[in-house]
């Protein structure tokens, strides 16, 4: 059965038990999450979060990219977010290659050109959270009074620890 089908069995088992439609719209916590989308975090579970508490936002490498940035100012401003958590981890994928190593690939393997891309992969994980802070800290799209934490999730521990 391919993976889809299960998620579709899967779904109407959750669908069955379903009393949450009636949570608003802007999340409870005011807090949006940007974290990485390796398989290995559940955000919910790492932050003990709840459906309707907080956005969550996941890219490779839980990098604040344009269009995670795009995201977090719908969040604040429409939606009503006080807080942004960054969540990068252990063991990450983005520690392991260079732009130009991916960039060489894709043109090897697909003949894609991708020159123009910055993939934002990093060599210092708490370097890379440190940046990421940063750039949402200094966004014109954040205003100055969110609270902009950062941290890293031990995948092995499943243990965060904060990035001053």
């Amino acid at each position: 059965m391919p993976v889809a089908d299960e998620c579709l069995a899967a779904n109407e088992r959750y669908a069955a038990g379903f009393d949450k439609g009636d949570l608003p719209l802007p999340p409870a916590r005011q807090v949006a999450v940007l974290v990485c989308m390796d398989a290995r975090i559940d955000p919910a579970k790492v932050l003990g979060l709840d459906e309707g508490d907080a956005h969550v936002i996941r890219n490779a490498g839980g990098r604040a990219s344009g269009d995670a940035l795009r995201s977090l100012a719908i969040s604040h401003e429409l939606l009503g977010t006080r807080e942004v958590v960054v969540v990068h981890h252990t063991d990450c994928g983005m520690l392991t290659f260079t732009n130009d190593q991916l960039r060489q690939r894709l043109q090897d393997r697909l003949g894609a050109d991708a020159s123009g891309i910055d993939f934002l992969p990093f060599d210092d994980l708490n370097q890379s959270v440190r940046d990421d802070v940063a750039t949402i800290r200094t966004s014109p799209l954040v205003p100055d009074d969110v609270v902009v934490s950062g941290f890293v999730y031990d995948v092995r521990t499943g243990r965060l620890h904060r990035v001053d």
